[in-house]
């Protein structure tokens, strides 16, 4: 149960934002900018506290000035000042200053052991400014800001190995789970994921998050924005916008929007789109234009440029939340505040309800789609040639296997490494690793397939887009399969479930009608699993075998998926109909 404190907090941001449009700050970093510290600032003054911080013996000289999340506890003044003046500008929402304090950015400063010093003083400071400007009417908001870490867990650092990461998502858990906590000891309102670059760090901060939350049983209200870098229209990890939705969209957030590397004018058609197909609330601040080094805040873009360029995405209904990101300073606030002030909010889209899958491109399965081939010859159970060459770490020529797929057709590729010579679990992750480099092959989503729950755990955690789970069942009673659909809709993955329980493989119309119902009250009822990504497999079996009580499977497939179909709403149907060929 959550907390009444969280539950009235969300309560009041859904009546506001029903009623107006909201407005968050603009940039902390330019107006630290502003203020021209000196290193001796950032280490606290001539007697400050990290005066004499350095290095450990033998490594670099060490440069604190650029650790901005340092002066929230160095110079708490500036920080409260730059909230309060926000504040006043017209801001409903001010972020922390907690952009980089997390223990992979802080690492570079030798300060991963402030973190939770450095959070939980921040979201204090914002706290009291926020008190202090909070009326009845104009209630003020906290967001506790989550920034994406110097480290992706997507991209290699290594141009000569593909298959490479100076990050993984079990790092990023921990590094965004003590994060979180200590914000929230500090007391924010809401915690915000921003500045999104990979969405695999993405989907590590949403997992840590889930788990602080459940710890703690309260759950705060999430906004989350990603970056769109440039023109192509996508993340740097090179997800499009569409497919970022697809991906996140299973954390439920309060809003999703974009920030940052691009300026309102170029921001626009991302925008647009997401407003267009996202069913939450749209927070768009994006920066005052694109850099220039020659203007006094490192942008071009005045108040009214900017806040001309929001208002007409306000008035052309695409945003619940604006506000600035870098260059923009309390006066851009003002100019957004004063010229949103009499426009109504865009109001949340009723969205059909069909299956979201993504690669780095989306993947939608409506009621009118046709079939979806899913590529199996990545698959070391049922491809001969595919076990060898992972066998003998032939990768680069595994990797031209999952390509001919994809080139041939194949709309989703499993991916299966259940082979007794291998080490499957880091077979799978360096091979998904690998065909993440490969945007040709990427784009499509990935299905995990094992045998082994380690090793779909393992898949799951190095998979950007919406992926599919092959498979769960009841075979291990409810609980172990509560426990792993759970797990599933953490990592946001979609599902196969096999018609199996805990007497065996259902072989006739009755068994696998009663399997897959079961498993699907369980899964909406229970757990409250998007039925949308339910896919049952009620097993196609081998036919044509001479023997007489096999005579049935086909018909009994088939009418069982006729039934699905019409008393499992929004439930999908997958069948392995190689298996067929089996018996010829």
């Amino acid at each position: 149960m959550e907390k009444n404190l969280s539950s009235e907090v969300k309560a009041e941001l859904n009546k506001i934002l029903r009623n107006r449009i909201m407005i968050m700050d603009g940039a902390t970093g330019t107006m630290i900018q502003q203020h021209n510290l000196t290193e001796d600032d950032y280490r606290g003054g001539k007697d400050g506290r990290f005066v004499s911080f350095s290095a450990p013996k033998g490594e670099r000289e060490l440069f604190l000035k650029g650790n901005n999340e340092l002066l929230s506890l160095t110079q708490p003044e500036i920080i409260k000042k730059i909230h309060e003046d926000y504040l006043d500008a017209g801001a409903d929402i001010i972020e922390t200053n907690t952009f980089g304090a997390n223990s992979i950015a802080q690492d570079d400063y030798y300060m991963p052991h402030l973190i939770h010093e450095m959070n939980f003083e921040s979201a204090r400071l914002a706290k009291e400014a926020a008190k202090k400007f909070s009326t009845p009417e104009k209630p003020r908001f906290v967001a506790g800001a989550i920034g994406p870490t110097p480290k992706t867990a997507s991209i290699s650092p290594d141009v000569n190995d593909p298959g490479a990461r100076n990050v993984d998502f079990d790092q990023l858990v921990s590094s965004y789970k003590e994060q979180t906590k200590s914000l929230i000891e500090g007391g924010v309102d809401i915690i915000l994921v921003e500045t999104v670059f990979d969405t695999l760090n993405c989907k590590a901060a949403l997992f840590a998050i889930d788990q602080v939350f459940e710890e703690n049983s309260q759950k705060l209200p999430l906004m989350i924005s990603g970056t769109v870098t440039d023109a192509s229209g996508r993340i740097l990890s090179g997800q499009t916008v569409s497919a970022f939705w697809n991906s996140i969209r299973h954390a439920k957030p309060l809003t999703i929007g974009l920030n940052c590397a691009l300026g309102a004018a170029l921001m626009r058609p991302y925008a647009e789109e997401l407003s267009r197909i996202a069913d939450t609330n749209i927070c768009i601040y994006p920066n005052a234009g694109l850099p220039n080094p020659m203007s006094d805040t490192g942008f071009d873009e005045k108040p009214h440029d900017t806040s001309e360029l929001l208002k007409e995405f306000a008035d052309s209904g695409f945003v619940n939340i604006a506000g600035g990101c870098c260059g923009t300073t309390p006066d851009h606030i003002k100019a957004i505040a004063n010229q949103l002030e009499n426009v109504q909010p865009r109001k949340l889209p009723t969205q059909e309800v069909f299956t979201r899958l993504a690669g780095l491109e989306p993947l939608s399965i409506k009621e009118d789609t046709l079939f979806i081939n899913v590529g199996e010859r990545t698959n070391v159970t049922g491809s001969k040639a595919f076990a060898r060459l992972i066998i003998e770490e032939k990768f680069e020529e595994a990797v031209s296997v999952a390509r001919q797929q994809v080139e041939n057709g194949a709309q989703v590729i499993d991916i299966n490494m259940d082979e007794g010579m291998l080490d499957s679990l880091n077979a799978m992750k360096y091979f998904l690793n690998l065909i993440a480099s490969e945007p040709d092959i990427a784009r499509i989503p990935i299905m995990i397939d094992s045998s082994k729950w380690e090793v779909i755990e393992a898949g799951l955690k190095c998979v950007q887009g919406k992926a599919i789970v092959n498979s769960i069942s009841i075979k291990e009673g409810e609980e172990e399969f509560l426990k792993h659909a759970q797990l599933c809709r953490s990592f946001g993955a979609a599902i196969i479930v096999m018609a199996f329980d805990e007497k065996g493989q259902a072989d006739t119309y009755e068994r696998k009608t009663e399997i897959c119902k079961r498993a699907y009250d369980i899964l909406t009822q229970k757990l409250d699993f998007p039925p949308e990504d339910i896919i049952f497999d009620p097993n196609i079996f081998a036919v044509a075998t001479g023997i007489e009580e096999h005579n049935n499977y086909a018909v009994d497939f088939i009418n069982a998926t006729k039934w699905i179909r019409g008393n499992l709403p929004y439930a999908k149907i997958s069948g392995g109909v190689s298996n067929v060929s089996f018996s010829f």
